[in-house]
């Protein structure tokens, strides 16, 4: 049995997912895409900081990260 993924693993995969996504968004559609960028890792820099998370916490009700150990967006 596989063991499920962290919510701290779930967060980052989605950050990085979505950076990347701006970054494409802003060399094929408009350089306006960078404030997408910026945005997530101010996000990710008071997450570090604060503990709250808003994507922590929608996926935490979308069920991602029950069950695994090593939760430190808690709130």
């Amino acid at each position: 049995m596989k063991t499920p993924m962290s919510l701290d693993r779930a967060i980052m995969a989605f950050a990085g997912v979505m950076i990347l996504i701006s970054v494409v968004l802003t060399q094929f559609v408009s350089p306006w895409w960078w404030i997408l960028t910026a945005f997530i890792g101010l996000n990710l820099f008071q997450s570090a900081f604060t503990g709250f998370c808003p994507a922590g916490m929608v996926m935490r009700r979308l069920g991602i990260g029950k069950g695994a150990d090593g939760m430190s967006c808690s709130r």
